[in-house]
């Protein structure tokens, strides 16, 4: 568990992270969960039962990744603030990069479930949120661990191995 230490001179790095109460993610970045729905279903996937949704913030500043993870189901990512975010998702060894927030690029995009997903700013900071449905449970999140894998984006992109 992340406990704050606040002293008069320490500052958190942003403001967002004390005004919304954010945490450390295991990607990487803040996050706080602000919705999970009362609402039970049982998930293709697997069968058991998660909540129908569930949402998140996620904050990402300058130089942090959120590094390559998926989870068991759909992930609607939406920019609320900051610099446009970099989403890189995989799908059957093709990798796609979408830019969400700005003036010339979506709000929104969705990750379908299973493909690997990273992300980055490209500025100061990116705000955004992450809803999954059926929701999102630690039990269905994973990282990269295939060496195969591992090993394409080594050879294949490897200005992307900071991602893993």
């Amino acid at each position: 568990m992340f406990h704050k230490v606040k002293t008069p001179m320490s500052k958190a790095p942003h403001p967002l992270i004390d005004k919304l109460e954010l945490q450390p993610h295991p990607e990487g970045g803040y996050y706080r969960q602000i919705h999970r729905s009362e609402q039970e279903v049982n998930s293709p996937v697997h069968s058991l039962s998660r909540p129908a949704i569930t949402h998140i913030y996620f904050l990402l500043l300058a130089g942090q990744v959120s590094r390559f993870h998926r989870v068991l189901h759909d992930e609607v990512w939406s920019h609320y603030a900051g610099a446009p975010l970099r989403l890189y998702h995989i799908h059957q060894q093709q990798l796609r990069e979408q830019r969400l927030g700005g003036e010339s690029h979506d709000f929104a995009a969705v990750v379908p479930a299973g493909d690997f997903q990273a992300a980055e700013s490209t500025g100061e900071y990116s705000f955004v949120g992450c809803s999954v449905a059926p929701g999102f449970d630690f039990a269905d999140f994973s990282f990269i661990d295939e060496p195969s894998l591992k090993q394409w984006i080594e050879v294949a992109h490897p200005d992307m191995t900071k991602f893993i």
